[in-house]
């Protein structure tokens, strides 16, 4: 979701077609951010599906991957770092392993996201 090393930012849920950027947070962790807004985490459910851009030419080459890929948003077991990804060639790795400036789009929100409707702000 969002990893506990951003719990002290403002979040909020992603939204499905939106595109996000890894973003170093002042805290030094990196995570989901949209561009323009970067002091407010996104988090994304684990076990969806997202579409990952630029990813650097080091990751591509250590996990065997291309600069655009598909991936699922997981919660890795190990760790300091529990947001990641793995992609569809099995391999896993933390979002601080992406670096910084790594697109992120979330093809697909689950079901039960879908479902939660935003609550009515009372004036």
């Amino acid at each position: 979701m969002c990893d506990y090393s951003l719990e002290m930012y403002g979040s909020r849920p992603a939204r499905e077609s939106e595109r996000y950027v890894t973003t170093r947070f002042p805290s030094g962790s990196i995570g989901l951010a949209s561009p323009g807004d970067c002091n407010t985490a996104v988090c994304v459910q684990y076990d969806t599906p997202l579409v990952l851009e630029n990813i650097p030419r080091e990751v591509q080459t250590a996990l065997g991957i291309r600069e655009i890929e598909e991936a699922t948003f997981i919660r890795l077991d190990h760790g300091a770092y529990r947001d990641g990804v793995r992609f569809g060639n099995g391999r896993q790795v933390s979002l601080q392993q992406l670096s910084t400036g790594v697109g992120a789009v979330v093809t697909s929100l689950l079901e039960a996201e879908k479902l939660v409707k935003p609550r009515a702000t009372v004036a």
